[in-house]
This record gives structure tokens, sequence and C-alpha cells, in this order.
């Protein structure tokens, strides 16, 4: 891994090799993405399908479109029951973290005559896109699914792209069993999106989308925003590790690579204050990859956007953390909760040496759906709140309006809106 000691110079330009992984990059990719979502908003069904019989490579019509409940009992009994105990356990672990984000609605009366409150109503339905292709993603149907789920979504449709059978991975499938799906349907891509985006004759729309996928995906996502809301538009994964000389080098080697593997775009990056730990950490970047498989994707992730920051002291380094404002922050520090206040900006902040990105990809209870590219700096991590809506509540009472109503009418006029003045003003006129 490329060893820095930063300045302003080499900060700059980390932060400017870092934003080509931006999705909003890609534009060479957009032309075909909104000829794919047009064709769908005008196609329905027969484009999806097309689409999917093109780069699926599965025969999908009106009839097999939708995961039947059959195919979910099959799916079910051909998975491992030790991992459907797991996914089990981690479904509760990530229900309980969620149900303490429950909002709920509140009203304020006051003895003048006036209420005034704010309604919290789930979404009426939820698009959720999963990934398919060459690995099965469970964990990301759970972190998608179950917020919702908690939020009192009622209706949770999941689309996944199918295998060449017309089939849906099975493990994928018990996941969005066990979540609480309402329905599953076989599309994946651009086509998906646009699908659940505009409707289809078999795919209902629905009103926001969510989950990840790859540039198309994220694309598509964008170029539906308005239609329907979404989550965010996704960008490779990352992994930030803020460390000191206290840290050990093989476990902070071994979380960098847990994120490089993911994509060759992925970033992993270690800050520290040690140049004696910089040295070390490559030194076992470069052991663990001999042993791990997917090791020509980690090549090339960390050949790329990999770096070993030098920083002259932890205020130095907190500042660039702060700036890089990555997706998953570690902090193995000599006092990591006291750096952990320091920090500003990071979509999960794992803290000490035991608590490894994995553990929140998988089975803690926080959601590992986070803002990418610096975007933590202003985006939150998916949660209920991301599956709600609030509408604002007034009432007032003819006593509790007249002593405002002057105000009121005065500032209509201010902005010359005579209408609105006029609206206050009949309320209050003296009766023949």
């Amino acid at each position: 891994m490329r060893r820095i000691t930063l300045d302003e110079t080499t900060k700059k330009n980390i932060l400017s090799d870092l934003l080509k992984r931006d999705p909003n990059q890609y534009g060479e990719y957009a032309g075909a993405v909104q000829e794919i979502v047009e064709t769908v908003k005008t196609g329905g069904d027969a484009a999806v399908f097309a689409y999917t019989k093109k780069f699926d490579g599965a025969e999908i019509t009106a009839e097999t479109v939708r995961v039947t409940d059959e195919e979910i009992a099959e799916a079910e009994a051909s998975v491992d029951p030790e991992l459907i105990a797991v996914m089990k356990r981690a479904l509760e672990n990530i229900r309980d973290y969620h149900q303490k984000q429950v909002r709920h609605s509140w009203f304020d009366t006051k003895p003048d005559g006036t209420l005034l409150g704010q309604k919290i109503t789930a979404l009426g339905s939820v698009g959720v896109y999963v990934p398919g292709g060459k690995a099965a993603y469970p964990s990301s149907v759970l972190m998608n699914i179950i917020p919702a789920k908690v939020a009192g979504v009622e209706r949770i449709v999941m689309t996944t792209p199918p295998g060449k059978d017309g089939r849906v991975d099975p493990v994928t499938l018990t996941a969005a069993h066990l979540a609480g799906a309402t329905e599953v349907y076989k599309a994946g891509g651009a086509q998906a999106i646009a699908a659940l985006a505009f409707g289809t004759e078999s795919i209902p729309r629905v009103d926001k989308i969510v989950g990840p996928g790859n540039i198309f995906v994220a694309l598509a996502k964008k170029a539906v925003y308005g239609h329907v809301s979404i989550d965010s538009i996704a960008g490779p994964s990352e992994i930030l590790v803020l460390a000191d000389e206290t840290a050990n080098p093989r476990y902070v080697a071994a979380d960098l690579l847990s994120q490089a593997e993911h994509d060759e775009l992925a970033s992993a990056i270690l800050v520290t204050t040690s140049a004696a730990l910089g040295e070390q950490v490559s030194d076992c970047v470069e052991a663990f990859m001999k042993e791990l498989s997917r090791s020509e994707i980690i090549r090339k992730s960390i050949d790329r956007f990999g770096y070993i920051l030098v920083a002259k002291d932890m205020d130095e380094a907190v500042s660039v953390v702060n700036e890089i404002a990555s997706e998953h922050l570690e902090i193995v520090t000599k006092n990591p909760f006291e750096v952990m206040t320091k920090i500003r900006n990071a979509g999960a902040i794992f803290i000490g040496e035991y608590s490894s990105e994995p553990l929140g990809d998988y089975f803690a209870g926080p959601n590992h759906v986070l803002p990418t590219n610096g975007t933590a700096k202003f985006f939150s991590p998916l949660g209920v709140d991301d599956f709600i809506k609030k509408s604002s509540v007034i009432y007032y009472s003819r006593e509790a309006l007249e002593p405002v109503s002057r105000d009121i009418v005065t500032f209509a006029e201010a902005e010359r809106l005579t209408a609105h003045a006029n609206s206050i003003r009949v309320r209050f006129e003296q009766k023949p």
C-alpha cells in the first residue's frame, strides 16, 4: 500500500482521487440507463422481460415474474438450517436496534385554543433492490427490509435478478421471507428500478426505492428520483482505520482487506500517527493477500484506492478523517472513546480492536446501508426515518387567531400577496 506523509497538498490529491469513484462521475453510462428507464416506462412488462433475457439470460413471463409461495418454501428447504438460525439471530439484533428509532406523532395544545403537532405516517409501499449475479447478499436483504417493517410499511416489494434458470437465489429468497417482504419479483438492473418507479402490468409502482446495486442501478435510481423517493446514490464500499502505535497491525490489515475485496473501486485507508505501524500494516496486507480467495480484486482495489496516511499527531489525523468522511470508520487507539467524540463525519463508527467492520455488516444491529464518497458529511445510515413521512398539524380557534390576525396580514401585504391577507381579513369582517 502507498505510504504518504500528510500535508495540505497530499490531502487534496487523495480526496480528488477518491472522488473518481463517485457514481456521478460515470456519465458515459447515463445515456444507456436513461434509455432503459424510458423503454420500461412506456413498454411495461414486455420491456422488463426483454431486458431480463438480454442481461440475465432468463426467460421470464407475466406468469413467472412474481415469486410464488411454493418457490419460497422450496428455497427455505434447500438452505443450511445453521445459516437460517444465524440469519434469525441477526434479524433480531437488527430489529431491536431499529425499534429504538421509531418516532411517534405528537400534539401540543395551549389554553388560548391552539393545537400544533406532527403526524407520523409510514410510507405506503417501498421497493427493495437486492443485487444478484455472482453472489448472494442476505445481509442486505435484512438491512433494507427490517427497518421498513419496523416503520410500519404495509407493502415491501423486493426485486432481484434471476439466474439463467429463472429462479431467485435461495438464500436471498429465504432472507426476504424471514425479514417480511410482501412480494418478490424476478427483475434486476436499471429495468427493475424503472419498473418499481413507474409500475408495469405485473410489478406495481412504489413510493420509495432503497437498496444497493451496480453503477446501472445507481444511475437508474438517480434518473427516477422525483417520480419516487430513493435512499441514496450509493458508491463503492470504503473503510478508514484511524490507529496509533497501540494498534495490532494484523487486525488493522485484515479489516482494511475486508472492504477491499468487495470491488475493484473499493477504498481502504489507514490514517495513523505511527510510521512504524504503517510499515507493519503494509507488510501484513501483502502476507494476507497470499491467502485470500479474492486477491485479484483486492490487489486492484489496494493499488488504486489504498493508502497509508501518516499524520504528525492525532489532531491532524482526526482532521483528515473528518474530511474524507468514510462509510466505515474504525478507531483503534489508546483512548478510542475520547477520539470518537472528535469525529464529525462517518457513516458508522467502530470502536476498539474487537469491533471489526464485518460485525456491523452482518450482526450487531445498526444498519450497514451507509453514506459513501464523502456524503457522510450530510447523509445518515438507512433507518426507520427513511420509511416514514411527517405531516404538520395546525388548529387555531377564532379566539386564538384574532390576536395574531393583524401580524399575518402585515406579513402577507409585505410580500404583496393580497389574497393571503384577504384569507385572514374576511374572518373578522363586521357582519351587517
